[in-house]
């Protein structure tokens, strides 16, 4: 009997998903904030994972910055210990000891725990997995970030393609801000980072401050990149805020990286209004970062200086998906 083209399935803490006819497959860790751990084509992780095993990256990653992690309740600094919402300032209890740092970053999500799988299943057009987190359940995250809501995740693997999809429900009264986003890490394997050229589907980028901290005012990306659709990467260390995405016709936004053969398009749906683009010198890997609000959108929308910020209305939803897409990961020949 042949193999069925897509598999989904559950080993312990675990789930996989896989594409036989593309050769690719999708381990996820819903009990280590709903983390994507591999995103392998044949045998390659596309993805940064620098452990031996999973248990070895529980053990010793404290804050979950792999693979493709999931922030919330917002994304990347703020630049104080509260955030405004519907005109309202949020003042931090530091005392709960969820919040990290002068700067507050990345939300308080990455590793929890608390991620409830509801669907692992697989038909003849793709595999998929549906997580749930109940935000509201928690007081310490909500004595932090009081709205109540749910975040429904759904992974799914079709044409060698992953998509993550993101709804969150606003159980409040109130309407709710939308600053959430992803830090996916790629990698290629056939050539060093300096070889690698990307492009970045964008027009204009966020001046930051020293702090990197969006300071409200912009520039034309062509300002960075003399190119934006083919930019040698050994030349630039970017931790950059990037807005005004470019669209095609399916209102997807797609940002770059390739090797000598090897390509990852990463797609950004309309709802993912900004990207941030990590890059550090030295380090063998890039993050194109879907973002739903650029950094800071929250406080800097309270100012007058953003005008892009999100909300959900009471009983409303929020959804959104981006696509990583991966291309010219071959089958590894003898000389390779």
């Amino acid at each position: 009997m042949p193999e069925r083209a897509y598999r989904a399935e559950r080993n312990g803490d675990v789930v996989h998903l896989v594409d036989a006819a593309a050769e690719t497959a999708v381990s996820l860790l819903p009990p280590c904030g709903n983390v994507t751990i591999e995103l392998c084509v044949n045998g390659r992780n596309v993805l940064r994972f620098p452990y031996e095993s999973v248990e070895d990256f529980r053990a010793r990653d404290v804050r979950g910055m792999v693979g493709i992690p999931f922030l919330g309740p917002w994304a990347n600094r703020l630049d104080e210990k509260g955030f405004y919402a519907n005109g309202r300032r949020y003042a931090f209890d530091m005392g709960v000891g969820n919040i990290r740092g002068d700067l507050p970053i990345h939300g308080f999500l990455t590793t929890t725990d608390r991620w409830r799988v509801i669907d692992v299943n697989a038909d003849a057009q793709a595999a998929w997995a549906t997580s749930r987190l109940e935000f509201y359940r928690d007081p310490a995250w909500m004595k932090q970030f009081p709205f109540a809501h749910t975040v429904e995740m759904t992974h799914r693997l079709a044409g060698g393609v992953l998509e993550v999809a993101t709804r969150i429900d606003n159980l409040s009264v109130e309407a709710m801000p939308v600053a959430v986003g992803f830090h996916p890490y790629f990698a290629l394997t056939d050539s060093p980072r300096d070889e690698w050229t990307i492009a970045v589907g964008a027009k204009t980028r966020w001046l930051l401050a020293p702090d990197k901290i969006p300071t409200g005012e912009t520039e034309p990306i062509e300002r960075l990149f003399a190119d934006p659709a083919a930019v040698p990467l050994k030349d630039y260390e970017l931790d950059d805020v990037f807005g005004d995405l470019r669209r095609d016709d399916s209102r997807r936004a797609v940002m770059s990286v390739c090797g000598s053969r090897e390509r990852i398009d990463v797609l950004f749906g309309e709802n993912f209004k900004a990207a941030v683009v990590f890059a550090p010198r030295d380090r063998p890997f890039i993050c194109f970062e879907p973002m739903a609000g650029i950094t800071n959108s929250l406080n800097l929308a309270q100012r007058g200086l953003y005008h892009e910020l999100q909300s959900i209305p009471p009983g409303g939803k929020w959804q959104e998906s981006f696509w990583v897409r991966p291309s010219g990961f071959g089958h590894v020949s003898h000389a390779e």
